[in-house]
């Protein structure tokens, strides 16, 4: 028997299985990190170039969650369900992937994997000057800006379905990661990968 055989098939937090996890978009292949891991938990040593493409993806959510009241360059929302504690918001993950689990009947990783590839916006823009005038120019979108773009998005959608509102973080995470799977028009996710994309188109 050989030394692979004999190696134990980890699952995230031996609840979920990777190996069967497909990544259908060649573009996205290389940088959607599913190595399996027990505990996912990198303690920031991949701050360097390409780093990103070290985290297991399901650790990119959970980083995203941390900072969920972003938008642009100020924090202008804060929330008190989602904080910098990694217990915290990867238990707001987890039960989000436990709910997709009874909703679809599918390993909410592959749900996850497919969300980002229907939100991840292939084009969009960019502002560049000519002769003393600042022109929209369409640019294309690096595979790591895409995913990190589409996790961006389905954090916001879910952020703002639950600020104030009766729904917790973890149910409109859940929904918010589905309907971006279905290719759903009311995704917020979908939405800004549709905007963004128009945009671009616009700017040829």
């Amino acid at each position: 028997m050989s030394e692979t055989t004999m190696l134990p098939n980890f699952k995230i937090f031996d609840v979920y299985d990777i190996s069967e996890v497909e990544v259908k978009d060649p573009g996205l292949k290389a940088s959607i990190n599913l190595e399996p891991k027990l505990i996912l938990k990198s303690y920031g040593r991949n701050v360097q170039k390409f780093g990103q493409t070290k985290v297991n993806i399901v650790e990119r959510l959970m980083n995203k969650l941390s900072v969920a009241g972003h938008r642009g360059k100020k924090h202008r929302i804060i929330l008190g369900k989602s904080t910098g504690k990694y217990t915290k918001n990867m238990k707001i993950v987890l039960e989000a992937f436990r709910m997709i689990e009874k909703k679809t009947g599918k390993n909410p990783i592959q749900v996850l994997v497919t969300a980002i590839e229907n939100s991840a916006p292939r084009d969009e823009i960019t502002v560049i000057e000519y002769g003393g005038a600042r022109y929209p120019q369409a640019v294309d979108v690096s595979p790591l800006r895409r995913i990190g773009l589409a996790l961006k998005h389905i954090v916001h959608g879910a952020s703002d379905k639950a600020f104030n509102k009766k729904k917790t973080i973890t149910q409109s995470l859940a929904e918010e990661i589905i309907m971006a799977s279905e290719n759903n028009g009311e995704s917020f996710a979908i939405k800004k990968r549709n905007e963004s994309e128009k945009q671009a188109d616009s700017a040829r």
